[in-house]
């Protein structure tokens, strides 16, 4: 049975040049483009079927079955995110047969996932997309799990896993292996055993984790879900020993106001400091503060490695030089390809580099003593959560951050309290840490470490602005969400070094001539086609400086941020954050006042000194002294 379709405004229109195949969705008809889904087809006139296993970022897989379909001629019903048009085809999304489909399917979908119980304190109420598709069985409230299950597994530092709440929609699985090309999570056992698990059912710390949480934003209940620290944070802040202090990165300010209902793209800095401050944090500082430094770091690295390589003719310098301020690309680095370490930028990230010099400088400049200090970090990134626990994360004589939170348990602390930040006043970051670049705020999108680094890079060494170079300073060759990208700029004209870098090198003259060639890569699959091709030898061995982001957008794509997170939400997120670097009045890393104030008074050896390498760099460094 064929009924009425919803009102549509306006037919879809294609280009007549393509060749089109009628099709009728619950007596509408329009037409396609060979090949085209059901599903996809029927989002085009705003015909909504449900899905589960269905995810932009993910090919058809059809295994939940949710949006099954009757096609005419067809004898079984059929799964609309799989099923192509190739010919004329009559499609009914809401018949007898398919309503009563829909409901077993659901019931049976409750039945594996004991979560419901729980849906209040749950972390994906709301945005449990088993939860939202409830009304489509005929007995939602489920309180028993078919079989026995493992508990929760949470070994990890920064991911748990809940079996009990598991629909065997694998999303976690492609996720990890088709994206990613981690292969952590797999499906194991079969029949009426079957089950998602890691290699020999390792608990998830020991596994060949990356930590980057691809399949928390990709799962649709909370059978992953973030390790979450919030508790202990807040006892640290309610019992006031402490003097607590939160960092918070720009991907986060660019995504939390979809958490209290807002449109992706709409940035809340302002208010998310007044927000934390309603929490109790001491003071709240700028994440873009950091980032700063670390391209200023960063850039001195790859000055002295290009130096070395192209007129030392060093043949030890490690080129390309990696960027290293995704912890989740840092892992797959050294669980996948440990002969490449020595490319890695010795660099911390600049939620590592602003631990350290809190718990340093900062103690100094306030006469707190840093074992009473408690540094917060507000990450898009559930791998920063492992990245502040890594061992060698301890220069300054304590950990230097003492927790990583992400976007969506600062949102829960702050919805638990009941501050909504569309309605709060906005205040400004706290001193000494205030100032803040448009370089330091691109960081959160793919590209925008390349772009900062080479705003730096090249104004310092030709001496001119870079906005000769780039119109009004955007570098568009590095932006985008291509997989991998690559860029070229000659080094026509050198200038003097700049004082603060006179203990770096005496001159820029061997620059001249120089083609600089880098490349962007988001997305630890990409990573590894690019890492693969630098191995054989290809085009991307040429390149002197690679970006790469563990998480597909960069940070403001990562495991922490809002779900759920589409393409055209990072693209949202990103446009954001270029907004705010379009208004900023200061652009370029090394005019942050807060970052020379620091050379000046404490890291007094300047920029790849001595000071600088104990507190800002890891151990990598060693092979660059």
């Amino acid at each position: 049975m064929f009924v009425q379709p919803p009102t549509v405004k306006e037919n879809i229109q294609a280009d007549p040049t393509d060749r089109l195949i009628d099709i009728t969705i619950d007596d509408y008809q329009f037409s396609v483009k060979p090949g085209t889904t059901i599903l996809e087809a029927a989002r085009q006139i705003g015909v909504f079927i449900p899905t589960l296993c269905n995810h932009p970022d993910l090919p058809p897989q059809g295994s939940c079955r949710m949006c099954v379909v009757e096609v005419k001629g067809e004898a079984a019903l059929q799964a609309a995110c799989e099923y192509r048009i190739e010919k004329p085809t009559w499609v009914a999304t809401n018949s007898q047969r398919v309503v009563h489909a829909r409901s077993e399917i659901i019931d049976l979908l409750f039945g594996k996932h004991d979560g419901f119980i729980d849906h209040s304190t749950c972390p994906r109420n709301e945005t449990c997309e088993l939860q939202a598709l409830a009304k489509f069985g005929t007995s939602p409230y489920h309180y028993w799990c078919a079989g026995p299950v493992k508990p929760a597994d949470q070994s990890s530092y920064s991911i748990v896993r809940d079996p009990r709440k598991c629909i065997l929609c694998f999303r976690c699985v492609r996720t990890c292996q088709e994206i990613q090309g981690v292969n952590c999570l797999d499906v194991l056992g079969f029949g009426a055993d079957t089950r998602i698990g890691t290699f020999m059912e390792v608990p998830m710390a020991d596994a060949v984790c990356i930590n980057c949480g691809q399949c928390i934003e990709h799962c649709p209940t909370a059978a992953l879900q973030v390790k979450d620290s919030t508790a202990e944070v807040l006892e640290l802040i309610r019992e006031g020993q402490k003097h607590v202090v939160i960092q918070t990165a720009p991907a986060p300010r660019a995504a939390i106001g979809e958490c209290f209902g807002a449109q992706p793209g709409k940035a809340f800095t302002l208010e998310l400091n007044s927000g934390l401050r309603k929490l109790g944090f001491d003071k709240i500082f700028d994440t873009t503060f950091s980032a700063d430094l670390t391209i200023i770091e960063e850039g001195t690295e790859l000055l002295k490695r290009l130096y070395k390589a192209l007129v030392k003719k060093d043949k030890s310098v490690a080129l390309p030089m990696f960027t290293s301020c995704s912890p989740g690309w840092v892992k797959f680095l050294e669980h996948f390809y440990p002969e490449f370490i020595p490319n890695l930028s010795s660099a911390k990230s600049p939620q590592q580099m602003f631990g350290a010099v809190i718990k340093t400088y900062y103690a100094q400049k306030t006469g707190i003593d840093s074992q009473d200090i408690v540094t917060v970090a507000m990450m898009p990134c559930t791998a920063k959560k492992f990245e502040c626990n890594r061992p060698e994360m301890k220069d300054s004589g304590l950990q230097d951050v003492d927790f990583a939170l992400t976007t969506n348990e600062i949102a829960a602390m702050l919805k638990n309290q009941g501050i909504d930040l569309n309605n709060i006043e906005p205040s400004d970051f706290d001193d000494p840490f205030g100032g803040s670049t448009g370089s330091g705020v691109i960081f959160g999108s793919t590209g925008g470490v390349m772009e900062s680094a080479l705003r730096t890079v090249l104004e310092l060494v030709t001496g001119e602005e870079v906005e000769k170079l780039f119109n009004h300073a955007d570098i568009h060759e590095v932006r985008g969400f291509d997989g991998v990208k690559k860029a070229e700029v000659t080094i026509k004209k050198t200038g003097d070094v700049p004082e603060f870098l006179k203990g770096v090198m005496e001159s820029f003259a061997w620059a001249k001539g120089v083609t600089l060639k880098v490349a962007v890569v988001h997305g630890t699959g990409n990573a590894r086609k690019v890492l693969d091709n630098i191995r054989s030898g290809g085009e991307f061995a040429d390149c002197h400086f690679i970006e790469f982001m563990a998480c597909p957008g960069g940070c403001l794509g990562g495991g922490g941020q809002p779900i759920p997170t589409t393409p055209e939400i990072r693209k949202a997120r990103a446009a954001a954050i270029y907004s705010e670097d379009t208004k900023s009045a200061i652009r370029k890393s090394y005019e942050n006042p807060s970052v020379m104030t620091l050379y000046k008074d404490f890291l007094t050896d300047g920029p790849g000194g001595s000071q600088s390498h104990t507190l800002l760099h890891t151990e990598y460094t060693k092979r660059e002294k």
